[in-house]
Parts: C-alpha cells; sequence; structure tokens
C-alpha cells in the first residue's frame, strides 16, 4: 500500500511535469492561437492490482502538432526525425476541415496577401494556396509534448525506475492510447 502511495506520487510529479513544459511550449510557439490545446492538456492516474496506469489527454490534433505530418510531394526533416506515422496524400487534395480551418483563421487575424496588381486576394484563395502547401509539403513537428514526456522519464528517481519501468512504460503507452 505504502508503494502505491509512493508510485502514485512520482507518477503525479512526471504527469504535472510533463503538463507544465508542454504548456510552455506551447506558449512559445505560434501554434497555441485559440489556447484549445493548451487547455485540454491533461492526464489521469488509475491504481490497478498490477500498479498503475498513467494517461495523458490533449486535443485530437494534438499529436499532429507535436509528430508533425508528412507531406504528398515532401517533408520537413523535424518531421521525418520525429518518425510521424502521419501523412497527407493519402486520398484527393482537401477540400473541407483544412481549408476551412485556414480560411477561418486569417479572417480571424484580418490577414491578407495582395496580388500582382496591388489588389487584396480572397480568404478562399488564400486558403486554397496555404491548404495545398500544407498538403504538399506536410506540418512540421514541434515535439510540444515528446520532448517534456522524454525528459522526464529520464528524471524519475532511479529506484522508481528500477523497480517499475517496464509496467510504467506500458501504462504510460496503453494510456496515451485511450
Amino acid at each position: 500500500m505504502l508503494a502505491d502511495k509512493a508510485l502514485q506520487e512520482e507518477l503525479n510529479k512526471f504527469a504535472k511535469y510533463v503538463i507544465q513544459q508542454s504548456r510552455s511550449n506551447l506558449s512559445k510557439s505560434d501554434k497555441n492561437d485559440t489556447k484549445a490545446l493548451y487547455n485540454s492538456l491533461g492526464y489521469d492516474i488509475e491504481l490497478t492490482t498490477k500498479g498503475a496506469e498513467l494517461g495523458f489527454s490533449m486535443e485530437q490534433y494534438g499529436e499532429f502538432q507535436d509528430k508533425g505530418v508528412r507531406g504528398k510531394t515532401s517533408t520537413y526533416p523535424e518531421t521525418s526525425a520525429a518518425l510521424s506515422q502521419f501523412q497527407y496524400g493519402s486520398g484527393n487534395f482537401p477540400k473541407g476541415g483544412l481549408t476551412e480551418g485556414i480560411n477561418e483563421w486569417m479572417k480571424k487575424k484580418r490577414f491578407q496577401w495582395r496580388d500582382e496588381r496591388g489588389r487584396f486576394m480572397s480568404y478562399e484563395s488564400m486558403s486554397y494556396i496555404i491548404a495545398r502547401s500544407i498538403y504538399n509539403k506536410g506540418l512540421k513537428a514541434n515535439l510540444f509534448f515528446t520532448t517534456p514526456f522524454e525528459l522526464g522519464l529520464q528524471n524519475l528517481p532511479k529506484q522508481l525506475t528500477d523497480a517499475f519501468s517496464l509496467d510504467i512504460e506500458n501504462a504510460i503507452i496503453l494510456g496515451t492510447k485511450k
């Protein structure tokens, strides 16, 4: 019972560290426009008969931001290094969510380019150009979550990692897939 309490306390410290550092990384990046991802970061610790399970939660698109997305024709070196399993190009050029999301962002920021004649381009034209670029080049991995997670794993107390390393890694991996 005492070991369970110590285990839960160490996992709690670890999870708080990962969440705090992930939020700090998001605050420093340009990926935190609406703060939805920032506010969605959380964790849950569940004691089981075999030990404990730690699960992290975030908005669904958080994993795309963290690991990046490979493009149809090329990709960023950071995305390849992150071993992203996500890739554009498995179907036709996106006509829905990506273009609409970019369109909404540009309107909110009042962001507009000018054409060769100096006229403002429509939001629809600009969102199509940006979406096509993202589709072809992909999204750059920023590892806002992975880096603190890996650093936090390295900093877990030696006794905890020796006694529970395999169980903790399995529980964390399973917990992130929830």
